[in-house]
Order: structure tokens, then sequence, then C-alpha cells
């Protein structure tokens, strides 16, 4: 248990309007202070699409030693994690309830393996179970820990918006990626993108955006 007046309280996080008091975590708490990061999000109904770009967004984040950030959920969460353990690279999963429940039931062996190798956090002491109104307030800790989001396919009031919008008063930077202009899972990516977020259809442009940040930072002496 990590709580916000510690010293390895993850920095960027405390940054937030509305950071957690407590964060409970099980597995490699040393994910939690890396300070690349970037969260993947999108629909539940994700389709193969996103599995793939997912295949060929990582690579690039991954040789950067940035951690991948998503919420376990069914769709564009699984697929994140579980792409980024194939490719041997570091995800933290942040859930929207304790540990002595798990949602959806059916991520155990996905779960079991993050506990293992990887690392999973909550706000919520563990007997508290899921409920709806919950993952939104998951969805602000993902953008919170994150230098940045990938939004990958969902529809316009998909539950991935909640992230979108935290991320933005975050001040976070928005990704996107070109999606089937026939699908509804399409139409998120495309709003934000008429709006402004950030195109991109290959990591290395992620890692370009992100990294003059990081330079930045790192000349104002800042780990954040």
């Amino acid at each position: 248990m990590t709580t916000i007046l510690d010293e390895d309280y993850p920095a960027l996080l405390s940054q937030t309007y509305d950071p957690p008091v407590v964060l409970y975590s099980k597995g490699d708490k040393r994910l939690l202070h890396d300070e690349k990061k970037i969260a993947i999000v999108g629909s539940r109904k994700a389709s193969a699409y996103t599995s793939n770009i997912v295949k060929v967004l990582l690579p690039p984040l991954l040789k950067e030693n940035f951690r991948v950030v998503s919420g376990l959920a069914k769709g564009a969460d699984k697929m994140a994690h579980e792409a980024t353990i194939l490719l041997k690279g570091g995800t933290v999963a942040v859930l929207g309830h304790g540990f002595d429940h798990l949602y959806p039931s059916e991520h155990r062996g996905l779960y079991d393996k993050l506990v293992a190798e990887q690392l999973v956090v909550t706000e919520y002491p563990p007997y508290v179970s899921p409920a709806r109104w919950r993952f939104p307030m998951r969805n602000r800790i993902i953008s919170g820990l994150s230098q940045g989001v990938i939004v990958t396919e969902a529809e316009k009031k998909s539950g991935t918006r909640s992230t979108v919008d935290y991320a933005i008063s975050h001040g976070r930077e928005i990704f996107v990626v070109p999606g089937n202009i026939f699908s509804s899972l399409s139409e998120l990516p495309h709003e934000l993108a008429s709006d402004g977020a950030r195109l991109v259809w290959n990591g290395s442009q992620i890692v370009e955006e992100l990294a003059h940040n990081f330079k930045i930072e790192m000349k104002n002496g800042c780990k954040t």
C-alpha cells in the first residue's frame, strides 16, 4: 500500500487534481515508479484491428522502456496487456474494485500473470466490489499515471471518453489511430482527431512526441 504522503507515490499522478489517497498494489511495484508510461484504451467490443494496432505501435515504445497502462477490461484493455507481455514489456493494470474481486471473471489467467510478472493497482480496499460508477473513477488513475493516452477503437459514447476527458484535464497527450469510416468503432478516434488529437500509425511518432517532453523535463531537473 502506498499513500499520497509517501515519497514513493507516483509523482505524475500526485499532480492531478483528484489523485487517489491510497494505492494498493500487487506485483512488481517498480513499474509504478517508472517515468515513461503510456495508456492504451478503447472499446470492450474492440475488433482484431485493435489487436493489430497495438502490435504495430508498441515495439518502438517498449524499446524506449515505456510501460503500458490499461484497465484489464474486455477488448482493447486486454489486448494491450497481452501484447505488452508477448513483446516482453512492462504493463500496469488499474482496477475499478478491490483485490478480493475480479471483473471480468474470465480474465483470471491474465490477472494471475499480471500479479506474478507485472503490476496490478487499485485505490479500493480488497473488499470493495465492482460497480459501474467506479470504472470512470479508475480511468482518472489510468490517465494520471501516463504521459499520454492512445485511443484505438471506440464508439462516440464509449466509456473510453471518460479516460480521454481526464487526460485532457490532466494535460496529457492524446493519440488516435485512423479507422474504417464505416465502423462505429472509429467514431471517437475520428472525432478526437478532428478536435486536435495526434493521428498516429507508427509507435515512433508517439516516442518522438513524448521524447520532447522528457527532454524539457530533464533540462529542468524534473523527474515527472
